[in-house]
């Protein structure tokens, strides 16, 4: 049966950032994808220059209504990532609104992208947006530890000891406020095979055939990389989309496979870009941009090569 994903994230003419890193990777899994496009630029903003145009939540309405006129506006996921605009955002929870509506078991992901590291990387003023409109209504979520904390208007990893009970706390905290399946992505918490590594963690509800809810949880540690990538948290959010939906009660599996993937694309591009940059030269962004085609192979069927920890 066809699997139908609308993807409203950002474009890119070259290099692989929002749709471009979420499509191609949807698509060779078997999956429709369907893109609006937030905004349409000539290469991510890590470069020295870009040109292009941002779409407003007006002409985004337009875009739905035509879909809506033609009805076909019918989709199994929605799948959100980085935007700056509120109004735009409370359109895009409108339209999840409206689709869920006609599909009761239409799934929202969405990457909550707020910042990291202590710092915000869009307008304080779509916070309150993020944490009353939009989680709410999304299924599955994938902050990094700095977004979880500022969706709970707290810094309860730091309030307490650090340990693997914190992060199942704030998990729990999130899942009250909608999300059925969460993933944090990055923290601070200390791994256990050494300071190269970093640890993440995933929290399923799942509602049993009684009526009853029982809740897996995860923890996975994930080898760093020395290099700034963009990109890669539209991938990650893409390719958890796609195995939750092919392990829809399995956690543990669809998270190893999806970090499994992160990997394989992410050393691909890093020895790519070194060997392209030369011996002690810094790689540049266009040398690190995403070896995705290249990853055709991984995507469809990677290698596990990170196991995680049912806790």
């Amino acid at each position: 049966m066809e699997c139908r994903v609308l993807s409203i994230q950002s474009h890119v003419v070259r290099g692989y950032v929002g749709n471009k890193s979420a499509s191609f990777p949807l698509q060779v899994l078997g999956f429709e994808v369907d893109s609006i496009n937030s905004v349409q630029f000539s290469n991510h903003t890590g470069y020295s220059h870009w040109k292009g145009q941002v779409l407003t939540a007006d002409e985004l309405h337009v875009l739905y209504e035509g879909i809506k006129l033609n009805n076909v506006n019918h989709y199994d996921y929605v799948l959100t990532g980085y935007t700056r605009d509120t109004s735009f955002l409370e359109m895009v929870v409108d339209i999840v609104q409206e689709l869920k509506r006609a599909n009761p078991n239409l799934v929202y992901v969405c990457d909550p992208v707020l910042g990291d590291h202590g710092s915000m990387y869009v307008p304080q003023n779509l916070h309150p947006v993020y944490k009353n409109k939009v989680v709410p209504v999304a299924d599955i979520i994938t902050p990094n530890q700095f977004e979880a904390d500022t969706l709970l208007f707290t810094c309860y990893w730091h309030s307490v000891e650090v340990s693997d009970c914190v992060c199942v706390q704030v998990m729990d905290l999130l899942h009250k406020m909608g999300p059925d399946t969460v993933v944090i992505t990055s923290s601070d918490l200390p791994p256990r095979l050494g300071d190269r590594f970093l640890v993440s963690f995933g929290s399923q509800r799942i509602l049993m055939p009684d009526g009853t809810r029982t809740t897996q949880r995860i923890r996975i540690e994930v080898p760093k990389v020395d290099a700034v990538f963009v990109g890669t948290g539209d991938l990650f959010a893409a390719m958890l989309l796609a195995w939750t939906h092919h392990y829809p009660t399995d956690l543990k599996t669809a998270c190893e496979k999806t970090f499994s993937v992160m990997h394989h694309v992410i050393q691909r591009t890093i020895s790519y870009a070194h060997e392209m940059a030369g011996p002690g030269r810094r790689p540049s962004p266009a040398q690190l941009e995403l070896r995705m085609v290249q990853s055709k192979a991984d995507i469809e069927d990677p290698a596990i090569v990170m196991e995680a920890t049912v806790l």
